[in-house]
């Protein structure tokens, strides 16, 4: 099951069934299977205070996810700061929405194993993510 639920910020204009379908539809693609996943969707103090309080990071991102998966279920939790995502969409000269889609895949790319801080890593992740946006909108 796929939640969504927002603190300190209103809920993203987002089709939630059509971006569960997704979801599911890239899990797919990397051989998994979708079990719990929340999205929380908050403004960048909450996204500072969860970095702060779990990870002992001291600076704002735009996702933060925290990984339940066991074995090909993938499972979590993924914060995301909006304030972030509109932030980076104007640094970029992408749209908020395109912005925000990314970020809403790139948590479940890490679910389903690629990572982004090692060499040659960050590549690979726009990469999927690119992909992934490419099945979205099929």
């Amino acid at each position: 099951m796929i939640s969504f639920q927002s603190i300190n910020v209103e809920m993203p204009a987002i089709n939630q069934q059509q971006v569960r379908e997704w979801v599911r539809r890239v899990a797919d693609t990397y051989g998994r299977r979708v079990g719990e996943i929340a999205y929380v969707f908050v403004d960048d103090e909450e996204i500072l205070r969860v970095n702060r309080q779990f990870l002992n990071h001291d600076y704002y991102t735009d996702i933060i996810t925290f990984d339940d998966t066991e074995g090909r279920l993938i499972q979590g939790d993924l914060f995301i700061s909006l304030d972030t995502v509109r932030t980076n969409a104007e640094g970029l000269g992408v749209t908020y929405e395109e912005e925000l889609y990314r970020v809403i895949i790139h948590g479940i790319l890490h679910l389903c194993g690629i990572n982004d801080k090692g060499p040659g890593e960050r590549e690979v992740m726009e990469a999927a993510e690119d992909a992934a946006l490419a099945i979205r909108c099929q």
